[in-house]
Parts: structure tokens; sequence; C-alpha cells
């Protein structure tokens, strides 16, 4: 499952962070960090943070690390597991009193955003030139700048699918084998299923502004061709009569209540439709692993589409191509050994990574090439819409963008207010203002395409 976390900008009040100081010292009470750098025998001990994802994605770093500091008398790794809510408030908490961990996953689309705020470490030239060879140029973009590798991906999943109910669909007196390709379409399909089933939630996505700031990107493209900014970040494009059409769906869906008044759970977490809540859900693909492991008597209901277009034409983007990569702090003692230990975690054995994939049930993939072929020998018919991901859906989607979260919380809180039935043009006419601020104040258009 997705973590929630996403790189929500913004320093911490002094009480916040003072607070979290005390939660984020050393991990032996009475114990300083620089005594916590020497582990058994004079190993240097490296603190590394995970993002609390799905049990199956938590199993996969346990016994890693654990094989790495078995196969390791010289360094050990420390791993610690964050929840995705507090992630951001501890890292600054952290980084402020000189305590952020070493080495630390990292999704994509803050990568370079943190690499341009001096926040990671260069890790080129310590990864071997083949581990970076074996990467998909896309993917190799995604972590470099100004010529610099600053993390090394790990997977890469689509973030918007379309889960539903064939059996709702079919009593409803819909084709569970004709899912909706345009939003009108699914609109139409929501309605129909409320009405026969008026005891369960038609449709549920994102509905707060910070998950429709992330979730939208996709959709943000296939409304006008482009995000809410221009290409070299120099001019806001949230203006453009495009954003309408969107904001004005997602609109309709509050209005015609085939969406709950408040989410039944975070955009990405399946559990309400696995519980039988939800007729129609739009998650990524993390949700099958979940609903694969926790609710198998669910799945011969289940069905996967894309997530429709606006127009009902499915070559466009809905979605984005996010994933997960480890990064080194830039504050980190010990820098060459961060990098290293994630080069022995994602760019070595070709073995070490399979697992991950083996253990998620292929519901993501490996931005690796040589690891792609592996998987490609595997049975994979644990997933049963694993064809539908990768010959409709991972060809036609985009990568994440990598401006600052600014924009994207603005275009998001547009989003928000046209769900919550304020004014659509008025929405996104404060987008528009605060993205061109966001430009100026921050000095988009002089980090753009670095």
């Amino acid at each position: 499952m997705r973590t929630i976390r996403r790189h929500v900008t913004g320093a911490l009040t002094a009480a916040a962070a003072a607070l979290l100081v005390a939660a984020c010292g050393s991990g032996t009470p009475g114990q300083s960090a620089d005594e916590e750098d020497a582990g058994e025998d004079g190993a240097v001990v490296l603190e590394m943070w995970q993002d609390k994802f799905s049990d199956a994605d938590n199993a996969w770093y346990k016994e890693k690390v654990e094989a790495f500091n078995a196969a390791h008398d010289d360094v050990q790794i420390r791993l610690t597991v964050v929840p995705g809510d507090a992630w951001d408030q501890k890292m600054k908490a952290a980084q402020a009193a000189g305590t952020a961990p070493d080495l630390y996953t990292l999704n994509y689309s803050e990568v370079l955003p943190r690499a341009r705020n001096g926040e990671l470490a260069p890790i080129g030239d310590v990864i071997a030139a083949d581990g970076w060879e074996d990467l998909e140029e896309r993917f190799l973009d995604a972590v470099t700048e100004d010529g610099e590798r600053y993390a090394y991906p790990m997977l890469y999943e689509p973030s918007s699918l379309l889960f539903y109910r064939a059996d709702l669909f079919e009593a409803a007196g819909l084709d569970p084998d004709a899912p909706p390709e345009s939003w009108d379409d699914l609109i139409a399909a929501a309605a129909a299923l409320k009405a026969a089933h008026p005891d369960i939630v038609p449709f549920q996505t994102a509905q707060n502004g910070v998950e429709l700031s992330w979730t939208t990107w996709g959709l943000q493209v296939n409304a006008t061709g482009h995000l809410p900014i221009s290409d070299d970040w120099s001019t806001s494009l949230a203006s453009d009569d495009g954003y309408l059409a969107l904001l004005e769906t997602y609109q309709r869906l509050a209005e015609d209540g085939l969406i709950a008044p408040q989410a039944l759970s975070p955009y990405g977490d399946a559990a309400p439709l696995g519980e039988g809540k939800l007729a129609m859900q739009a998650s990524g693909s993390w949700a099958i692993s979940q609903l694969l492991l926790d609710y198998p008597d669910m799945i011969d209901d289940l069905r996967v589409a894309p997530l429709p277009s606006l127009d009902g034409d499915l070559t466009k983007p809905t979605g984005t191509l996010g994933g997960w990569s480890l990064g080194v702090d830039a504050k980190s003692d010990h820098p060459e050994e961060a990098a290293q230990a994630i080069s022995w975690l994602l760019a070595e054995d070709v073995d070490v990574v399979l697992d991950y994939f083996k253990d998620t049930n292929f519901t993501k993939f490996s931005p690796r090439i040589s690891v792609a072929a592996a998987i490609a020998e595997e049975d994979t018919s644990v997933n049963p819409w694993l064809d539908v991901m990768t010959e409709r859906v991972v060809p036609y989607q985009v990568l994440e963008p990598t401006y600052d979260w600014a924009v994207s919380l603005a275009f998001g809180t547009a989003m928000e207010k046209a769900l919550q039935g304020q004014d659509i043009e008025e929405a996104l006419t404060t987008a528009d203002a605060e993205i061109t601020k966001a430009i100026t104040d921050l000095d988009l258009a002089a980090r753009a395409g670095s």
C-alpha cells in the first residue's frame, strides 16, 4: 500500500520542532549520536528510515536489512519504520537537531527538490556504473540533477486505476466487461450503482487537498495536455479553460451524492472496497497487493481497468508512474557507507530486489532492466490484472513532476474547493495566483530542467 506521506513543505513551528527533536534524538536514551556511530567491534552504524508501507513491503525491508547486516562486519544498518503521517515533522525535527538518518526512502517527486535544496548527497560515484546503466532512462533522469545522481530507484507503480465490483455492476444492469472509459460514463455508472445499491457508496477517489495534489497529476495532463505550470516553470497555466471541465467533473461527483461526504479511507487504502462498502474506487496498483492479501474472498467479484479519461481516450494519461527510491542525507557522517548500502540493497544482486516484486504479488514494476527481465521469467499469475496494467495503463502514464510541492498543493486545493461546491473559476484564479507567487518566491524558472 502506498504510504500517505507527501513532501509537504514549510518550516515547523518552534514548539512542534522542540517536541519532535526530543523524539528524534539518539535511539538509546542518554546516548549521544556520536556514541551510536560505533557498533559492535567498531562497526559503522547507519541509521535508515523507511516509510511504513504494506506488511509485505515492510517485511522485505526488514529481511534485506538483516541480510545486509549478516553479510557485513564493518557496516551495520539500524532500520526505523516511520508512519507516513508523521514523516515530515519527524524528518524536519531530526534535520534541525542534526540527527537525520543517513539514508531513507524517497518518492520520485521529492528527489530533485530535495537535491536542489541541498538535502541529499550525490551518490553517483559510489554506486558502480553498471548499476546506473541498468536503469531505464526515464527513471535515471528522475534522480539526476546537474549530472549528479541523488537516489537509486527501486520501483514504479501506476498511481491511478479503477477498481470495481463486477457483481454490483451486473445487479445494476451494467456490463462488468465494459467499464467506464470517460468520466461521463463513470458518473452514469455511479448513478446506476447508487440506485441499485443505496447502502453502498458508488465511488471513491481522493477528496482532500493534499491527496488531490498528487493523485490528479495525470488527469491535469489529461484535461489540457500539460500541468498547471509551463515546462520551463516560468508561467502558471492553472487558468487554462481545460481545467474547468476537470473541476466540474469532481464537483458533479459530490453534488450528485456519488461519493461519500468524507472519504471512507485515504486514497492509498483499498480496505473499504474489500469490506464491501464501495462499488468503485480509484487507487494505485499497490491496492491490488492489499486486496489479494487481505481480501482473497472478494477477488472473484473484482475487476481492474484504466482510470477513465475525461473524453474517453484511454491513450491519454490519467495517472502517473510514481515510485520509491533510496537516498543519502547531505549531512550524513557516513555518506560513502550509506551509498554502498543502497547499492547492495537495490543496485547489485538481481535476486535481492526480485524478492520484493514476488512478495508484493507483482503489482509493481522494476526500473532496472535486468530485474524486469527476471520478472518476465516468473509465474506472475498471482496478479490477475497484470496484463491490464502492463498493456493498457503503464504505456500511457506520465512521470511525477519535480517542481516544488507548493505548485501541486495550489492546484489540489482548487480541486478540493470544487468538491466542496465552491466557485470553480474563483478556485482556479486563486490557484493561478498561488502558483505565480511560488514561481517568483522560489525562483522556479532558474531551477527548471537543470
